[in-house]
């Protein structure tokens, strides 16, 4: 196994991509709706779909890295589990790490926990003590943001540390649930809005 910096290549990763704006027009029909799930009522939004098409994930991640493009991005972190998804192969477009914030009990070291309320009950987050330096610009992303409740959460344990939010991006906004109102203080983007 052979280890070697970028910099002893003299290769320098892009800190840009081209500005024509990435289309994303289609990506919505790569989505499947589904009634009912997980109860009555609720329509779910299914990515799995998108992801296996190779052409709309990889234009989804395109879109999503043009945002970022050139705001020195240290880290990107991505929530359990949707965020994983799209985290790596985000911090990979960016030239930064990944950082996986996960439920208690998943990682081995040493972690700092934070708990929040959901319409439903509670739940609780953790990441490595060690995994965000201070003054790091880390970037936050997941699927969906729906009320907000995780995304908050996820942005007060990386503040924790030491970390400046650079940006909280996500794949899906379901604008009726109103979460951005939560991360009003936070740069947010989302690719794709419903309403219903």
């Amino acid at each position: 196994l052979i280890h070697f910096k970028f910099e002893e290549l003299n290769f320098k990763m892009p800190t840009r991509i081209p500005t024509k704006p990435v289309d994303c027009d289609g990506l919505k029909k790569l989505i499947r709706e589904v009634p009912d799930f997980p109860k009555k009522g609720i329509l779910f939004y299914d990515i799995t779909t998108l992801l296996k098409d190779k052409l709309g994930f990889a234009r989804l991640i395109d879109a999503l890295s043009a945002n970022y493009i050139g705001k020195e991005i240290d880290l990107v972190l991505g929530m359990e589990a949707r965020g994983f998804i799209f985290g790596p192969a985000l911090a990979y477009r960016l030239n930064a790490g990944f950082v996986p914030v996960r439920k208690p009990g998943k990682l081995p070291a040493e972690t700092v926990k934070v708990s929040y309320e959901l319409e439903y009950g509670s739940n609780a987050l953790e990441i490595h003590k060690d995994a965000i330096g201070k003054g790091e610009r880390v970037l936050i992303v997941d699927d969906l943001l729906a009320t907000g409740g995780t995304a908050v959460a996820t942005a007060e344990l990386a503040s924790g540390l030491g970390a400046r939010i650079a940006g909280l991006a996500f794949v899906v906004e379901l604008d009726f649930l109103k979460g951005r109102e939560k991360l009003a203080k936070y740069d947010v983007f989302s690719l794709l809005h419903y309403d219903r």
